[in-house]
C-alpha cells in the first residue's frame, strides 16, 4: 500500500531562456538595479499584477472588501522593492497558471507549490514559505489516520487544481475524489455529510475547523511542500528581479515577520 503522507516535494527550480516584452521606465530600472537586476518588464507598466484565489486563509482571504494575507503582504513587499504598485486579481485557482502563461497576470501567488508538471508551463521563484497538506474529518470518524483514508472506500473533497487534488487523486483514484472551486465549499460538503474527508493546506484547515463545530484534523500530515510565485517562462528578467527582492526580504527578516504575524510561533 502506498503511504504518501511522508512525501516531500523536490523543488527543481528551472529557468528557461526568455526576453523582455517591453522596456522599463527609468525609475523602474533604478529600482530593479537596486535589487540586482538591470531591467525587467511587467504586463502593465508600473504595476505588478498578481493572480490569486482569495479563499485560502491565512495566505489570502477577504477582510471585508480587502484581500489580505501572507502571500499578499509578501507580494506587496516585493512590488515595493521593485518600484511597482501591486494589483490583486481574484480568480479560480485552476485558472492562475493559464493566466500567467498568456500574460494576463505577472505572477501567480496563491499558496502555490512547485511541481514538475507546473514547471512545464511556468517558472517559479525561490520558495518563501512552507505548507503542510492536512486531512479534515468529522469528529468520531472511522478515518483515524492517512492510511485509513487511502486504504478505505472514502470520498475525499479537494480544491480543484491544487496539489491536494493532484496527490490525493493519484492515491485514491478519480472515483473517490470530489472537486470544488473553493476549499470552503469542500468543508461545507463535509459538514453536510456529502463527503468523508477534505484534503487541504494545514493553515486553512485550522481556520475551517475553528469556524465549524464537529470537525477535526488528523494528526499525521499528508504532504509537506514549499510555496513560490509562478511567472511566465519568457520573462526571465522579472523572475530574477523578484528572486533578488525575495532574497533581500528574507535577509532583513521581513518575510519571517509577515509569516509570524499570521502564524505565530508556538511557545
Amino acid at each position: 500500500m502506498k503511504k504518501t503522507f511522508t512525501k516531500v516535494l523536490s523543488l527543481v527550480l528551472v529557468a528557461c531562456m526568455g526576453f523582455a516584452f517591453a522596456a522599463c521606465s527609468g525609475s523602474d530600472k533604478d529600482d530593479a538595479a537596486a535589487s540586482g537586476s538591470a531591467s525587467f518588464s511587467t504586463v502593465e507598466e508600473g504595476k505588478l499584477i498578481m493572480a490569486t484565489n482569495a479563499f485560502f486563509p491565512p495566505y489570502e482571504y477577504y477582510d471585508g472588501d480587502t484581500i489580505t494575507g501572507i502571500d499578499v503582504e509578501i507580494a506587496d513587499a516585493v512590488a515595493e522593492k521593485l518600484g511597482l504598485e501591486l494589483v490583486i486579481v481574484d480568480i479560480e485557482f485552476d485558472s492562475i497558471i493559464a493566466g500567467v502563461q498568456t500574460n494576463k497576470y505577472d505572477i501567480g501567488c496563491a499558496g502555490m507549490t512547485v511541481t514538475e508538471e507546473r514547471l512545464q508551463s511556468v517558472n517559479f521563484t525561490t520558495p518563501y514559505a512552507t505548507g503542510i497538506q492536512s486531512i479534515i474529518v468529522a469528529e468520531g470518524s472511522p478515518i483515524t489516520d492517512v492510511d485509513a483514508l487511502i486504504n478505505g472506500d472514502y470520498v475525499v473533497g479537494v480544491q480543484q487544481g491544487t496539489t491536494g487534488d493532484i496527490y490525493m487523486t493519484d492515491d485514491v483514484g478519480e472515483d473517490r475524489i470530489e472537486r470544488f472551486n473553493k476549499g470552503a465549499d469542500a468543508v461545507l460538503a463535509l459538514t453536510n455529510g456529502q463527503i468523508d474527508a477534505v484534503c487541504i493546506d494545514n493553515q486553512p484547515a485550522q481556520a475551517f475547523v475553528a469556524a465549524n463545530d464537529g470537525l477535526t484534523i488528523l494528526e499525521t500530515p499528508y504532504t509537506e511542500e514549499d510555496y513560490a510565485m509562478c511567472l511566465n517562462k519568457e520573462n526571465e528578467e522579472l523572475l530574477n528581479a523578484i528572486n533578488d527582492a525575495l532574497a533581500e526580504l528574507t535577509e532583513d527578516g521581513t518575510i519571517d515577520a509577515i509569516i509570524e504575524k499570521y502564524i505565530p510561533s508556538e511557545g
